[in-house]
C-alpha cells in the first residue's frame, strides 16, 4: 500500500501530505495495525515518526507498580512521536496503543526532522496538533482534580453515548471493564465501585452481566445532573 492508496481511502489525509517531497513519499512505509497493537512503549528509543491516517489510539502512562493512567484518546488524522522528536528527546514518555484497526504512515526520525525544517506548512500542522493536545490535556486534568467522581463517570458515559450513539435502541451497554473505566476517568477502583453502586441505587445507571447500561431516560437524567452541577460549581467560583 502506498500513500496515494491511503489518500484514496482517506481523502482528508491529502492536506497533510500534499507538500511531502516525492523522495520522502517513496521512502515511507504504510502499515495496518490491529486493535491492541503497541505503536511504541514508554521509555524506549524513538527513531521514527508516524501519521495516523485512520483508526483510534490511546495514550497511556505506565508505572512500575503496575498502575496505568490514560492521558487521552486520539482520532485521525493524528501524529505519532512528534512531541518526543520536537522536544529533542531520545526516548518516549508514553505508551501508544491502537484501540481500533489503524493505518499509519511511517518515516524515519531524520526524514521527519528534515521535512519540518524545510516545510513551514507541515510544521504548522504539527504545531497546531501539539497545541490542541496540550489544551485538551490541561482542560481534562483540571476537571479530574476538581470535579467529584460521579460527575467524571457520568460525563464520560455521556461522551461515549454521544460518540457511539444509541441508534434506535432504548439503551446502550458500555463494553469496558472496571479497570478500563478507571484508566479513562482517572478514578481509583475503590472509588469507582462505590460511585457505580451509588448511581445504580439512584437508578441513574444499570448493570447487566457486569457491564454498565443506560437507557435514554437515564442519559437525559445524567445530562441534567451534569448541567446542574456545572452551574453550581461555577457559581461558587464567581
Amino acid at each position: 500500500m502506498t500513500i496515494d492508496d491511503v489518500v484514496k481511502q482517506v481523502p482528508q489525509l491529502f492536506d497533510y501530505v500534499k507538500t511531502m517531497p516525492k523522495k520522502l513519499k517513496e521512502k515511507c512505509v504504510v502499515k495496518v495495525h490491529p486493535p491492541g497493537f503497541i505503536v511504541h512503549q514508554k521509555n524506549t528509543p524513538l527513531d521514527y515518526f508516524g501519521i495516523v491516517a485512520s483508526g483510534e489510539h490511546r495514550v497511556i502512562n505506565e508505572f512500575e507498580n503496575g498502575n496505568v493512567y490514560m492521558i487521552e484518546r486520539n482520532q485521525p488524522i493524528d501524529f505519532i512521536g512528534e512531541v518526543t522528536i520536537l522536544a529533542d528527546m531520545p526516548i518516549t514518555s508514553v505508551t501508544i496503543e491502537t484501540t481500533t484497526e489503524s493505518i499509519i504512515i511511517y518515516m524515519s526520525r531524520r526524514d521527519f526532522e528534515e521535512w519540518i525544517a524545510d516545510d513551514i506548512y507541515f510544521l504548522r500542522l504539527v504545531s497546531q496538533k501539539i497545541a490542541y493536545k496540550l489544551y485538551r490535556s490541561s482542560y481534562n486534568r483540571g476537571a479530574r482534580l476538581f470535579y467529584p467522581p460521579h460527575f467524571l463517570l457520568l460525563e464520560f458515559l455521556l461522551r461515549y453515548a454521544d460518540m457511539h450513539g444509541t441508534g434506535e435502541r432504548d439503551a446502550f451497554t458500555l463494553p469496558m471493564t472496571r479497570q478500563e473505566l478507571c484508566e479513562e476517568t482517572g478514578i481509583s477502583v475503590k472509588t469507582l465501585n462505590r460511585t457505580i453502586a451509588k448511581l445504580k441505587d439512584e437508578k441513574i445507571l444499570g448493570i447487566c452481566k457486569g457491564k454498565l447500561t443506560m437507557t435514554t431516560a437515564q442519559l437525559a437524567k445524567a445530562k441534567d445532573i451534569i448541567g446542574d452541577f456545572t452551574n453550581i460549581f461555577y457559581k461558587t467560583l464567581s
